[in-house]
């Protein structure tokens, strides 16, 4: 498995959008791992509301993301604040906030409004907002390659 997916990003560069897209997926992959594995702790061990839970599982998820973003997602972008560091955080931030209260309007229609299960809702709002994610954060951060 880790050849066919070296052999895929060796195919799609950091530089193209698909190879960034593809790096993006592995990246919201494993935050969704993290995020998930807290909410279901949350949720089943600890007895919390279903949106609380929801909402620690995206904020761990949310700093894993960003910090893989920078080192290995749009690496081959310039950084449309890489010398505001607090200011790019924050942005990157705001946007996956945004996205936390996508994915919480998501789940709340989901489970209350139309009585899915939560498990279910979680992953349709885990891929609805995914692609929000990338396509804002790409278009206000990383935006321009970097020149070689």
């Amino acid at each position: 498995m880790a050849s066919t997916l070296k052999s895929l990003f060796d195919r799609f560069p950091r530089k193209s959008l698909l190879g960034q897209f593809l790096r993006y997926l592995v990246t919201g992959g494993l935050a969704f791992l993290i995020d998930f594995g807290l909410f279901a702790l949350c949720l089943y061990v600890f007895g919390w509301h279903y949106l609380l839970a929801n909402l620690v599982g995206l904020l761990a998820g949310l700093v894993f993301n960003y910090a893989l973003s920078i080192l290995w997602v749009f690496s081959a972008c310039k950084r449309t604040f890489e010398k505001k560091k607090v200011a790019e955080f924050t942005l990157f931030a705001l946007v996956g906030f945004a996205g936390v209260g996508i994915n919480q309007l998501l789940m709340y229609t989901m489970v209350d409004g139309l009585g899915l299960d939560e498990m279910l809702s979680k992953v349709i709002a885990a891929v609805l907002v995914l692609m929000w994610n990338f396509g804002t954060r790409k278009l206000m951060l990383f935006k321009k390659k970097k020149d070689v």
